[in-house]
Protein backbone atom coordinates (compact mmCIF):
# COMPACT_ATOMS: atom_id res chain seq x y z
CA UNK A 1 0.00 0.00 0.00
CA UNK A 2 3.11 2.80 0.81
CA UNK A 3 4.67 1.47 -2.80
CA UNK A 4 1.24 2.38 -4.73
CA UNK A 5 0.48 5.50 -2.48
CA UNK A 6 4.25 6.79 -3.24
CA UNK A 7 3.87 5.82 -7.00
CA UNK A 8 0.53 7.82 -6.80
CA UNK A 9 2.10 10.85 -5.27
CA UNK A 10 5.15 10.69 -7.35
CA UNK A 11 2.62 10.93 -10.39
CA UNK A 12 0.90 13.60 -9.28
CA UNK A 13 3.86 15.93 -8.39
CA UNK A 14 4.71 14.82 -12.27
CA UNK A 15 1.73 16.42 -13.49
CA UNK A 16 1.67 19.56 -11.09
CA UNK A 17 5.46 20.57 -11.88
CA UNK A 18 4.82 20.01 -15.71
CA UNK A 19 1.57 21.88 -16.10
CA UNK A 20 3.33 24.76 -13.79
CA UNK A 21 5.95 24.75 -16.27
CA UNK A 22 3.89 25.26 -19.34
CA UNK A 23 0.72 26.98 -17.98
CA UNK A 24 3.37 29.60 -16.21
CA UNK A 25 4.94 30.30 -19.53
CA UNK A 26 1.03 30.93 -20.63
CA UNK A 27 0.90 34.17 -18.85
CA UNK A 28 3.91 35.93 -20.67
CA UNK A 29 2.95 38.42 -22.49
CA UNK A 30 5.90 40.37 -23.95
CA UNK A 31 5.25 40.65 -28.04
CA UNK A 32 7.85 38.98 -29.67
CA UNK A 33 8.48 39.85 -33.68
CA UNK A 34 7.62 37.07 -36.17
CA UNK A 35 10.16 35.73 -38.26
CA UNK A 36 10.46 37.73 -41.27
CA UNK A 37 10.80 34.89 -43.55
CA UNK A 38 7.34 33.61 -42.60
CA UNK A 39 5.45 36.95 -41.68
CA UNK A 40 3.57 36.58 -45.15
CA UNK A 41 2.83 32.74 -43.86
CA UNK A 42 1.20 34.40 -41.17
CA UNK A 43 -2.44 33.00 -42.19
CA UNK A 44 -5.35 32.15 -40.01
CA UNK A 45 -2.93 30.50 -37.59
CA UNK A 46 0.05 29.95 -39.27
CA UNK A 47 3.15 31.06 -38.53
CA UNK A 48 5.50 31.08 -35.04
CA UNK A 49 2.56 31.79 -32.77
CA UNK A 50 0.56 35.11 -32.73
CA UNK A 51 -2.89 36.99 -31.83
CA UNK A 52 -4.72 35.13 -34.64
CA UNK A 53 -7.47 38.10 -35.81
CA UNK A 54 -9.29 37.14 -39.06
CA UNK A 55 -6.48 35.30 -40.35
CA UNK A 56 -3.86 37.66 -39.69
CA UNK A 57 -1.05 37.47 -37.44
CA UNK A 58 -0.63 40.47 -35.27
CA UNK A 59 2.36 39.85 -33.03
CA UNK A 60 1.77 39.70 -29.48
CA UNK A 61 3.28 36.39 -27.53
CA UNK A 62 6.39 35.89 -26.15
CA UNK A 63 5.88 32.39 -25.53
CA UNK A 64 4.80 31.35 -28.71
CA UNK A 65 1.56 30.34 -27.73
CA UNK A 66 -1.31 32.08 -29.13
CA UNK A 67 -3.39 33.87 -26.63
CA UNK A 68 -7.18 34.34 -27.14
CA UNK A 69 -7.62 34.32 -30.97
CA UNK A 70 -10.02 33.02 -33.72
CA UNK A 71 -9.67 31.23 -36.61
CA UNK A 72 -10.98 33.32 -40.05
CA UNK A 73 -13.93 31.05 -41.85
CA UNK A 74 -15.03 29.31 -38.73
CA UNK A 75 -17.26 31.65 -37.96
CA UNK A 76 -21.24 30.47 -37.15
CA UNK A 77 -23.77 29.71 -39.87
CA UNK A 78 -26.77 27.65 -41.45
CA UNK A 79 -26.33 24.73 -44.03
CA UNK A 80 -29.83 24.23 -44.32
CA UNK A 81 -29.09 20.60 -42.90
CA UNK A 82 -30.94 19.11 -40.05
CA UNK A 83 -29.76 19.59 -36.67
CA UNK A 84 -27.28 16.44 -35.46
CA UNK A 85 -26.18 17.83 -31.96
CA UNK A 86 -23.16 18.23 -33.22
CA UNK A 87 -22.29 21.80 -32.96
CA UNK A 88 -22.70 25.20 -35.19
CA UNK A 89 -21.63 24.12 -38.73
CA UNK A 90 -19.97 26.64 -41.41
CA UNK A 91 -21.09 25.92 -44.91
CA UNK A 92 -18.67 28.62 -46.19
CA UNK A 93 -15.35 27.26 -44.48
CA UNK A 94 -16.26 23.64 -45.24
CA UNK A 95 -17.22 24.90 -48.99
CA UNK A 96 -13.93 26.69 -49.12
CA UNK A 97 -10.29 25.15 -49.10
CA UNK A 98 -10.06 23.01 -46.10
CA UNK A 99 -7.23 24.59 -44.21
CA UNK A 100 -7.11 28.10 -42.13
CA UNK A 101 -3.59 28.81 -43.37
CA UNK A 102 -5.23 29.69 -47.55
CA UNK A 103 -3.76 26.77 -49.15
CA UNK A 104 -5.91 25.55 -52.18
CA UNK A 105 -7.40 22.04 -51.94
CA UNK A 106 -6.12 19.66 -54.21
CA UNK A 107 -8.43 16.85 -54.38
CA UNK A 108 -12.00 16.47 -53.19
CA UNK A 109 -12.55 12.93 -54.27
CA UNK A 110 -9.34 11.16 -52.98
CA UNK A 111 -11.09 8.02 -51.60
CA UNK A 112 -8.99 4.85 -51.70
CA UNK A 113 -11.15 2.13 -53.83
CA UNK A 114 -10.31 -0.97 -51.71
CA UNK A 115 -12.77 -2.16 -49.20
CA UNK A 116 -11.29 -2.19 -45.39
CA UNK A 117 -9.26 -0.56 -43.43
CA UNK A 118 -8.55 3.19 -42.62
CA UNK A 119 -9.59 5.88 -45.12
CA UNK A 120 -7.13 8.52 -46.04
CA UNK A 121 -6.80 10.76 -49.19
CA UNK A 122 -4.84 9.40 -52.04
CA UNK A 123 -2.62 12.07 -52.11
CA UNK A 124 -0.18 11.98 -49.79
CA UNK A 125 1.67 15.25 -49.57
CA UNK A 126 1.38 16.10 -45.97
CA UNK A 127 2.13 19.60 -46.11
CA UNK A 128 -1.03 19.80 -48.69
CA UNK A 129 -4.42 20.31 -47.84
CA UNK A 130 -6.88 17.81 -50.20
CA UNK A 131 -10.22 16.83 -49.17
CA UNK A 132 -13.17 19.39 -48.16
CA UNK A 133 -13.94 19.47 -44.67
CA UNK A 134 -17.04 20.08 -42.40
CA UNK A 135 -15.76 22.12 -39.60
CA UNK A 136 -18.36 22.41 -36.49
CA UNK A 137 -17.50 24.69 -33.57
CA UNK A 138 -19.07 25.10 -30.28
CA UNK A 139 -19.59 21.16 -29.96
CA UNK A 140 -18.19 17.69 -28.33
CA UNK A 141 -19.28 16.81 -24.90
CA UNK A 142 -18.79 19.98 -23.62
CA UNK A 143 -20.11 22.47 -26.30
CA UNK A 144 -16.87 24.45 -26.28
CA UNK A 145 -14.82 21.67 -29.13
CA UNK A 146 -14.35 21.42 -32.42
CA UNK A 147 -15.25 18.91 -34.62
CA UNK A 148 -13.67 18.38 -37.96
CA UNK A 149 -14.41 15.58 -40.86
CA UNK A 150 -14.11 14.83 -44.63
CA UNK A 151 -17.45 16.51 -46.34
CA UNK A 152 -17.33 12.87 -48.30
CA UNK A 153 -17.29 10.24 -45.72
CA UNK A 154 -16.21 6.97 -46.92
CA UNK A 155 -18.79 4.30 -47.42
CA UNK A 156 -16.09 1.64 -47.75
CA UNK A 157 -13.41 2.66 -44.95
CA UNK A 158 -13.67 3.49 -41.81
CA UNK A 159 -11.78 6.85 -40.40
CA UNK A 160 -9.18 7.16 -37.98
CA UNK A 161 -9.58 9.66 -34.93
CA UNK A 162 -7.50 12.36 -33.88
CA UNK A 163 -7.49 14.29 -30.46
CA UNK A 164 -6.19 18.00 -30.43
CA UNK A 165 -5.64 19.44 -27.34
CA UNK A 166 -4.73 23.43 -27.23
CA UNK A 167 -2.33 25.03 -25.41
CA UNK A 168 -2.79 26.96 -22.05
CA UNK A 169 -5.53 29.45 -22.37
CA UNK A 170 -5.74 29.51 -25.74
CA UNK A 171 -9.57 28.48 -27.97
CA UNK A 172 -9.00 25.70 -30.11
CA UNK A 173 -10.31 27.59 -33.10
CA UNK A 174 -6.91 29.12 -33.22
CA UNK A 175 -4.97 25.85 -34.50
CA UNK A 176 -7.74 25.84 -37.51
CA UNK A 177 -5.07 25.18 -39.41
CA UNK A 178 -3.59 22.12 -37.65
CA UNK A 179 -7.53 20.74 -37.27
CA UNK A 180 -8.16 21.74 -41.21
CA UNK A 181 -5.09 19.55 -42.18
CA UNK A 182 -6.01 16.65 -40.28
CA UNK A 183 -9.38 16.43 -41.35
CA UNK A 184 -8.91 16.97 -45.13
CA UNK A 185 -6.14 14.09 -45.12
CA UNK A 186 -9.56 11.95 -44.04
CA UNK A 187 -8.92 11.86 -39.84
CA UNK A 188 -12.02 12.92 -37.78
CA UNK A 189 -10.75 15.53 -35.65
CA UNK A 190 -12.53 16.61 -31.98
CA UNK A 191 -10.87 19.32 -30.39
CA UNK A 192 -10.48 20.24 -26.86
CA UNK A 193 -11.95 23.55 -25.34
CA UNK A 194 -9.23 23.48 -22.39
CA UNK A 195 -6.11 20.99 -22.04
CA UNK A 196 -5.52 20.69 -18.35
CA UNK A 197 -3.02 17.83 -18.62
CA UNK A 198 -4.21 14.89 -17.39
CA UNK A 199 -6.18 13.58 -20.13
CA UNK A 200 -9.50 14.05 -18.23
CA UNK A 201 -11.01 16.23 -21.25
CA UNK A 202 -9.63 14.19 -24.05
CA UNK A 203 -11.01 11.26 -22.15
CA UNK A 204 -14.45 12.53 -22.56
CA UNK A 205 -13.71 13.97 -25.95
CA UNK A 206 -13.34 10.23 -26.90
CA UNK A 207 -15.98 8.71 -25.06
CA UNK A 208 -18.23 11.23 -26.88
CA UNK A 209 -16.45 10.11 -30.05
CA UNK A 210 -18.06 6.63 -29.82
CA UNK A 211 -21.54 7.48 -28.73
CA UNK A 212 -21.61 9.47 -31.88
CA UNK A 213 -20.47 6.76 -34.05
CA UNK A 214 -23.10 4.48 -31.83
CA UNK A 215 -25.87 7.28 -32.80
CA UNK A 216 -27.76 6.38 -35.39
CA UNK A 217 -28.92 10.44 -36.15
CA UNK A 218 -25.01 11.17 -36.33
CA UNK A 219 -23.47 11.97 -39.66
CA UNK A 220 -20.76 10.01 -38.21
CA UNK A 221 -22.60 6.57 -37.21
CA UNK A 222 -20.74 3.35 -37.93
CA UNK A 223 -17.73 6.07 -39.73
CA UNK A 224 -15.66 5.55 -36.56
CA UNK A 225 -12.77 3.30 -36.19
CA UNK A 226 -12.59 3.73 -32.19
CA UNK A 227 -9.50 0.99 -32.49
CA UNK A 228 -7.29 3.52 -34.20
CA UNK A 229 -7.32 7.04 -31.89
CA UNK A 230 -4.30 9.07 -32.11
CA UNK A 231 -3.56 12.14 -29.68
CA UNK A 232 -2.08 15.53 -30.57
CA UNK A 233 -1.87 18.57 -29.03
CA UNK A 234 0.27 22.35 -28.39
CA UNK A 235 2.14 22.47 -24.95
CA UNK A 236 -0.40 21.50 -22.49
CA UNK A 237 -2.12 19.83 -24.71
CA UNK A 238 0.67 17.72 -25.51
CA UNK A 239 1.10 17.06 -21.80
CA UNK A 240 -2.41 15.86 -22.47
CA UNK A 241 -2.02 13.62 -25.28
CA UNK A 242 1.34 12.02 -23.25
CA UNK A 243 -0.82 11.15 -20.33
CA UNK A 244 -3.62 9.55 -22.36
CA UNK A 245 -1.40 7.15 -24.80
CA UNK A 246 -0.08 5.90 -21.49
CA UNK A 247 -3.27 5.92 -19.47
CA UNK A 248 -5.54 5.31 -22.48
CA UNK A 249 -6.38 2.33 -23.77
CA UNK A 250 -8.05 3.46 -27.27
CA UNK A 251 -5.20 5.56 -28.03
CA UNK A 252 -2.60 4.05 -29.98
CA UNK A 253 -0.26 6.56 -30.65
CA UNK A 254 0.68 10.50 -29.83
CA UNK A 255 2.78 12.91 -31.13
CA UNK A 256 3.53 16.54 -28.55
CA UNK A 257 3.93 19.90 -30.21
CA UNK A 258 6.04 22.10 -28.57
CA UNK A 259 5.63 20.10 -24.76
CA UNK A 260 6.97 17.18 -22.79
CA UNK A 261 6.79 16.33 -18.88
CA UNK A 262 9.81 17.15 -16.67
CA UNK A 263 12.00 14.51 -16.26
CA UNK A 264 15.12 14.74 -14.04
CA UNK A 265 16.64 12.90 -10.48
CA UNK A 266 13.43 13.52 -8.48
CA UNK A 267 10.71 12.85 -10.83
CA UNK A 268 12.43 10.28 -13.39
CA UNK A 269 8.63 8.44 -13.81
CA UNK A 270 6.91 10.45 -16.51
CA UNK A 271 3.85 9.08 -18.44
CA UNK A 272 6.55 8.29 -21.39
CA UNK A 273 7.76 5.71 -19.30
CA UNK A 274 4.76 4.22 -18.58
CA UNK A 275 3.49 3.83 -22.40
CA UNK A 276 3.12 0.48 -23.72
CA UNK A 277 5.69 -1.03 -25.70
CA UNK A 278 3.09 -1.93 -28.77
CA UNK A 279 2.63 1.96 -28.98
CA UNK A 280 4.21 5.12 -30.45
CA UNK A 281 4.99 8.68 -28.56
CA UNK A 282 7.08 11.46 -30.60
CA UNK A 283 7.45 15.36 -29.66
CA UNK A 284 8.02 17.77 -31.74
CA UNK A 285 10.18 21.16 -30.42
CA UNK A 286 11.96 24.66 -31.61
CA UNK A 287 15.32 25.02 -30.67
CA UNK A 288 14.30 28.12 -28.80
CA UNK A 289 10.90 27.24 -27.53
CA UNK A 290 11.09 27.20 -23.38
CA UNK A 291 9.55 23.67 -23.75
CA UNK A 292 12.84 22.63 -25.05
CA UNK A 293 14.07 21.10 -21.50
CA UNK A 294 11.37 19.21 -21.11
CA UNK A 295 10.95 17.60 -24.43
CA UNK A 296 14.25 16.71 -24.70
CA UNK A 297 14.61 15.36 -20.62
CA UNK A 298 11.16 13.25 -21.34
CA UNK A 299 12.81 11.99 -24.55
CA UNK A 300 15.79 10.94 -22.88
CA UNK A 301 14.78 9.62 -19.92
CA UNK A 302 15.93 6.11 -19.68
CA UNK A 303 13.01 4.67 -18.21
CA UNK A 304 11.24 5.22 -21.97
CA UNK A 305 10.96 2.20 -23.08
CA UNK A 306 8.26 2.44 -26.03
CA UNK A 307 9.08 3.23 -29.68
CA UNK A 308 9.80 7.42 -29.57
CA UNK A 309 11.12 9.95 -31.47
CA UNK A 310 12.47 13.58 -31.05
CA UNK A 311 11.69 16.13 -33.94
CA UNK A 312 13.89 19.32 -33.44
CA UNK A 313 12.87 22.18 -35.95
CA UNK A 314 16.19 24.33 -36.64
CA UNK A 315 17.09 27.21 -38.52
CA UNK A 316 14.03 29.56 -37.30
CA UNK A 317 14.63 33.53 -37.03
CA UNK A 318 12.42 33.99 -33.66
CA UNK A 319 14.04 35.61 -30.85
CA UNK A 320 13.43 32.66 -28.69
CA UNK A 321 16.64 31.25 -27.27
CA UNK A 322 17.48 27.43 -25.41
CA UNK A 323 20.57 26.29 -24.63
CA UNK A 324 22.60 29.09 -26.81
CA UNK A 325 20.28 28.40 -29.47
CA UNK A 326 17.74 30.84 -30.89
CA UNK A 327 14.93 30.56 -33.51
CA UNK A 328 12.00 28.52 -33.73
CA UNK A 329 9.88 28.97 -30.48
CA UNK A 330 7.12 27.54 -28.24
CA UNK A 331 4.77 27.58 -30.94
CA UNK A 332 6.53 26.50 -33.54
CA UNK A 333 5.03 22.75 -34.09
CA UNK A 334 1.86 23.82 -34.27
CA UNK A 335 2.05 26.16 -36.98
CA UNK A 336 5.27 25.75 -38.97
CA UNK A 337 5.71 22.16 -38.40
CA UNK A 338 2.21 20.91 -38.94
CA UNK A 339 3.00 18.80 -41.31
CA UNK A 340 4.90 16.29 -39.01
CA UNK A 341 1.79 15.85 -37.53
CA UNK A 342 -0.03 14.81 -40.33
CA UNK A 343 2.57 12.18 -41.03
CA UNK A 344 3.08 10.56 -38.00
CA UNK A 345 -0.82 10.31 -38.14
CA UNK A 346 -0.88 8.64 -41.49
CA UNK A 347 1.75 6.28 -40.57
CA UNK A 348 0.66 5.13 -37.31
CA UNK A 349 -3.10 5.36 -37.68
CA UNK A 350 -3.29 4.76 -41.52
CA UNK A 351 -0.72 2.04 -42.15
CA UNK A 352 1.68 3.90 -44.59
CA UNK A 353 4.48 1.94 -43.69
CA UNK A 354 6.72 3.37 -46.06
CA UNK A 355 6.69 6.68 -43.64
CA UNK A 356 9.25 5.22 -41.00
CA UNK A 357 12.13 6.29 -43.43
CA UNK A 358 10.86 9.64 -43.10
CA UNK A 359 11.59 9.52 -39.23
CA UNK A 360 13.84 6.61 -38.34
CA UNK A 361 17.13 6.46 -39.96
CA UNK A 362 20.24 8.31 -40.40
CA UNK A 363 19.23 10.23 -43.29
CA UNK A 364 15.20 11.10 -44.27
CA UNK A 365 12.66 14.14 -44.18
CA UNK A 366 12.29 14.59 -40.58
CA UNK A 367 15.44 13.39 -40.00
CA UNK A 368 17.83 15.56 -41.58
CA UNK A 369 15.33 17.25 -44.41
CA UNK A 370 14.30 20.91 -45.00
CA UNK A 371 11.27 22.25 -43.40
CA UNK A 372 9.22 22.66 -46.44
CA UNK A 373 7.93 26.05 -47.33
CA UNK A 374 9.95 27.73 -43.86
CA UNK A 375 13.48 27.92 -42.57
CA UNK A 376 15.90 25.82 -41.47
CA UNK A 377 16.16 21.78 -41.17
CA UNK A 378 14.26 18.84 -39.15
CA UNK A 379 16.87 17.25 -36.73
CA UNK A 380 15.13 13.85 -35.72
CA UNK A 381 16.50 10.99 -33.54
CA UNK A 382 14.28 7.84 -32.73
CA UNK A 383 14.82 5.06 -30.72
CA UNK A 384 13.44 1.69 -29.53
CA UNK A 385 12.26 1.14 -32.65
Amino acid sequence: MKSKTLKLFVKGMIVAGAAFTMAACDDVTKPAPIEAAEEEQVQEGQGEGGLVQDGQGQGQVGNGEVQGGADAGTGTGSNGSQDTGLGESNSSASMLPSSSDGSSVLSSSSEAVEEGGIFLANDTDEDQNYMEVEYRENTGWDGGGILAYPKRLSDTKKHAVIVWGPGGGTEPGAYGGMIRRLASHGFVVIALKESPGNGTQATKALDWMGEQNSNPQSPLYGKLDMTKVGCSGHSMGGLESEWMVANDDRVITSILNNSGYMSDFYFPLTPMTSVPTNKTIAIVYGEGGMERPNAEGDYNNPNVKVPACLLKMTGGQGNECQQGECGYGHGSGAWSGIAATVAWMRWHLGGEEWRKDDFVGTTGKYIDGPIIGQLGKWKGQCKNF
